[in-house]
């Protein structure tokens, strides 16, 4: 966790970003890796938070949705769709295209521009999936102690 949070933070003193953008972690079927996968998170959010940098997570569902106009598509085809959006960026691991996933999908529902597979625009909703812990803080004050 400790090796997450040094090199996360020399990635946020080099390119310093305005937002961070998450996956939101789901329930798989294996729950130590859910619990491992939630401390990491965890360790980016305080990198982030400790910054001043506001963080937005966004589910699995939303960010397929956005990239590739499904909800349920795969690792796979999202991986495919990013290389037909940005032929020049390494599509080497899964695992970075996840992340360019979901900063695509946070950028589309952030910016008010056309989602990069619809062209349908961000839509604003009362029950979103994705918001930053700030907004979070703002709507429910008396969970903080």
């Amino acid at each position: 966790l400790s090796h997450i949070f040094d090199e996360l933070s020399k990635v946020v003193e080099l390119y310093k970003p305005d937002e961070m953008a998450l996956e939101a972690p789901f329930f798989g079927k294996n729950v130590q890796s859910m619990l491992k996968l939630g401390r990491a998170q965890g360790v980016c959010m305080a990198t982030a938070l400790s910054k001043r940098i506001p963080v937005f997570e966004y589910s699995p569902r939303l960010i397929k949705q956005s990239i590739v106009g499904n909800g349920n598509a795969s690792k796979e085809q999202v991986s495919g769709m990013l290389q037909s959006m940005y032929p020049g960026v390494s599509h080497k691991y899964l695992d970075a295209s996840d992340a360019l996933a979901a900063a695509v999908c946070h950028h589309a529902q952030t910016s008010g521009l056309p989602s990069p597979k619809h062209g349908t625009g961000a839509k604003k909703s009362k029950n979103k999936k994705g918001g930053s812990w700030e907004q979070f803080i703002e709507q429910n004050p008396s969970r903080l102690k």
